[in-house]
C-alpha cells in the first residue's frame, strides 16, 4: 500500500514547526475550532500541486516549507511517472515545496528540482482531499459521469475516447482552414487566369524585347545606315582613289624594293596583310549594306509588338524575366490549387471515418455506463443503508439516449454535434432521502450530512478501484450526530483497510474508532500564537475523547464514558 509516512510542515501561517508521523489505517486529527487542522490542509494542497501565496509564510520568516514523505510498493504506477520525469526512485518520494518572500519558489522531488505542473500529476496519485470542496464538488452533474466511469473502470476508455475526439477536432479545423483557403484562391483565379492568359496569349520570349529594341533602332535609321555603310564600302573599294587600290600600288611598289633590299619585306608583309583584311572588311560592308531593309510596315508591327511587351512589363515586372516568372508561378497557383482541392477531399473521407468511429466508440462506452449504472445504483443504495440512510432511493439519471442509430445502407443518420468528447452521455445522479418522495437531483436536495454520507459511500464502493491509497476527510462529520455519527465512524473505520486514512473530526463517535489520534492545539510561546500537533498515548487520548464529549469541563463521568468507547 501507499503510504505517507511523514509530514512536516516549518514557518507555514501560524505553525513554526511541527512534524507527522502518519500510521497506517484511520489517523484521527482532532482538537478546538480555530487550533490549525485547517492550515494543515492547506500545507497537504501544496503536496497536491496547488499555487501558493507568500501571505502563508510565518510572520518574520524568510520562507515556508512543506514536506511530505511517502513509501510506495515495488511496480508501483508512480515510478513509471517518476522514471517519465528523469528523477530517481527507490522505493520512497519525498517531496518538498518550498514559498519564498523573494519569489524563488522550487518544488523538489527526490532531490530533483521540479515544475508544478509535474507535482500536481504525481500528487494527485499519492494523496486526495475528501473535505467541503469535495462535496461541492459532488453537487455537480458534470463530475458524475467521472464517477461512473471511475466504478465501471470506463475511464480509459473514456480517455481514449476524448483522444479520438481532439484529433477530430482537430481535423475539422484544419478542414476548415483549408476550405477558407481553397475559397480565397477561387476568388482570385479568376483574375489569375485573365493574367495567365493574357500573358500567354502574348506569346513572349526570353530577351524577345532586346531583340526587338536593337531592330527598332536599326528600321527607325535605316537610311543613314545604309548611306554610312555605302560611303564606307565606297571608300574602300569603289572610288577611283580607294583605300584598297592605293594599298595594292604600295604592295607592288613594295615587293620590288624586297628585290634589292630583303628587310623591307616584313613591312610588305604587314601592309599586304592589311591589305587582305580590307577586303573582307569591304566585303562585309557589302553584304550589310544588301541586309539593310528600310520598312515602315515592320517598324509599325516591331513598335506594336513592343508596345505589348512594355505594356505587360508594366503590370507585371520591370523585365521579362519578370513576366515569364509570373506566368509560371500562376500556372504553378493553379497546379497547387487542384492539389490542395484533393486535400480537402482526401480530410473529408478522414473525418467521416473519425466521426464513425466516434460513433462507434460512444455507443459501445454508452451501453457499458447504462450497465454500470445499476451496479452503482445498488451498490451506492446498500452502503446508505449502512450509514443510518435506509429507503433512500438513488438513481444515476441519463440524456442523451439512442443518439447513435445506422441505416440499413451503412450510414450514420445522426449528426455528430450530440456526442461531444466525453461520448453520448450526460449524467446526473437523483436521489430521494424519504420514502414516498420522487427523485430529484442531488443538488436540490441533499443537506450537508447527507452529502458527507453519500461521499463517504462513494468513496467506500471506489475503495477497491482508485490508485490512490492516502486519502483525507476533512469535515466528514459536517451536519450528522448520533447513531449516524457512530455508523460513519464504522465505515471509516471499514475503509482504512484499504486506504491510510486522516480524518478530521469533532465527533467523539468517529475519533474513537482511529488507530492513532494526533491532538491539534493553538498555544501562546514567546509571545508568538503557534498551533502544535501531539501524537496522543492511551492516557492522553482518553483526555481528547472525554473533552470531545463533554466540553471544556471534563467530569469524571465523561472520562469513563470516553474509556468505555475506547475500550
Amino acid at each position: 500500500m501507499n503510504m505517507l509516512v511523514q509530514l512536516t510542515i516549518s514557518d507555514f501561517a501560524i505553525i513554526r514547526h511541527i512534524e507527522i508521523h502518519v500510521r497506517s489505517g484511520l489517523n484521527i486529527l482532532s482538537g478546538e475550532t480555530g487550533a490549525g487542522k485547517s492550515i494543515i490542509i492547506n500545507a497537504v494542497n501544496l503536496i497536491l500541486g496547488e499555487r501558493a501565496s507568500t501571505d502563508l509564510i510565518r510572520t518574520g520568516s524568510q520562507e515556508a516549507r512543506v514536506e511530505a514523505l511517502f513509501q510506495l510498493p515495488a511496480g508501483n504506477p508512480v515510478s513509471e511517472v517518476l522514471s517519465d520525469f528523469g528523477i530517481p526512485f527507490n522505493g520512497e518520494v519525498l517531496i518538498t515545496r518550498v514559498i519564498s518572500r523573494e519569489g524563488r519558489n522550487k518544488v523538489i522531488i527526490n532531490g530533483a528540482l521540479a515544475t508544478l505542473q509535474m507535482l500536481a500529476r504525481l500528487g494527485g496519485m499519492l494523496i486526495s482531499i475528501s473535505g467541503q470542496h469535495e462535496h461541492q464538488s459532488l453537487l455537480r452533474p458534470e463530475n458524475h459521469l467521472y464517477i461512473l466511469d471511475d466504478f465501471g473502470g470506463l475511464s480509459e476508455m473514456r480517455f481514449n475516447l476524448n483522444a479520438l475526439f481532439s484529433g477530430y477536432q482537430s481535423l475539422k479545423e484544419e478542414r476548415h482552414a483549408l476550405a477558407r483557403k481553397i475559397k480565397q484562391a477561387e476568388e482570385r483565379q479568376e483574375l489569375s487566369r485573365f493574367q495567365l492568359d493574357e500573358i500567354k496569349k502574348a506569346g513572349i520570349r526570353k530577351g524577345e524585347d532586346l531583340t526587338l529594341e536593337q531592330e527598332r533602332k536599326r528600321l527607325q535609321h535605316a537610311e543613314l545606315l545604309q548611306n554610312t555603310v555605302r560611303n564606307a564600302y565606297q571608300m574602300l573599294y569603289e572610288k577611283q582613289d580607294a583605300v584598297l587600290s592605293g594599298l595594292s600600288h604600295c604592295v607592288k611598289g613594295l615587293e620590288r624594293g624586297v628585290e634589292i633590299d630583303g628587310d623591307l619585306n616584313p613591312i610588305k608583309e604587314v601592309i599586304a596583310s592589311a591589305k587582305v583584311d580590307l577586303e573582307e572588311a569591304a566585303l562585309d560592308l557589302r553584304n550589310f549594306l544588301q541586309k539593310i531593309v528600310h520598312n515602315p510596315y515592320r517598324l509599325e508591327t516591331v513598335e506594336e509588338r513592343l508596345q505589348i511587351i512594355n505594356r505587360l512589363k508594366k503590370k507585371y515586372g520591370a523585365t521579362l524575366e519578370d513576366v515569364l516568372a509570373v506566368r509560371d508561378r500562376l500556372s504553378a497557383a493553379g497546379d497547387h490549387l487542384a492539389q490542395e482541392r484533393e486535400s480537402l477531399e482526401n480530410l473529408d473521407g478522414k473525418i467521416k471515418e473519425a466521426e464513425k468511429d466516434i460513433f462507434t466508440r460512444a455507443t459501445v462506452l454508452s451501453e457499458k455506463r447504462k450497465k454500470t449504472a445499476g451496479e452503482l445504483e445498488a451498490s451506492v443504495r446498500k452502503e446508505l443503508t449502512l450509514l443510518d440512510m435506509r429507503g433512500t432511493l438513488f438513481k444515476v439519471g441519463f440524456d442523451g439516449e439512442n443518439l447513435y442509430r445506422e441505416s440499413a445502407a451503412g450510414h450514420i443518420d445522426q449528426r455528430i454535434d450530440h456526442v461531444k468528447a466525453d461520448g453520448f452521455d450526460r449524467v446526473e445522479f437523483m436521489l430521494s432521502p424519504n420514502v414516498g418522495e420522487d427523485l430529484r437531483p442531488l443538488f436540490r436536495i441533499a443537506s450537508g450530512g447527507e452529502l458527507s454520507r453519500i461521499m463517504l459511500a462513494l468513496k467506500s464502493i471506489l475503495a477497491r478501484t482508485t490508485s490512490v491509497e492516502t486519502v483525507i476527510f476533512d469535515e466528514v462529520d459536517a451536519g450528522i450526530g448520533g447513531a449516524t455519527a457512530e455508523v460513519v465512524g464504522d465505515k471509516l473505520q471499514s475503509l482504512a483497510g484499504y486506504h491510510q486514512l486522516l480524518c478530521i473530526s469533532h465527533l467523539h463517535q468517529i475519533a474513537c474508532k482511529g488507530t492513532t489520534h494526533f491532538l491539534v492545539e493553538k498555544k501562546t510561546i514567546n509571545d508568538r500564537t503557534q498551533t502544535l500537533i501531539t501524537e496522543l498515548d492511551p492516557e492522553s487520548r482518553v483526555q481528547e475523547i472525554a473533552r470531545m464529549l463533554g466540553g471544556k469541563t471534563i467530569s469524571s463521568k465523561a472520562m469513563a464514558h470516553a474509556k468505555e468507547l475506547l475500550s
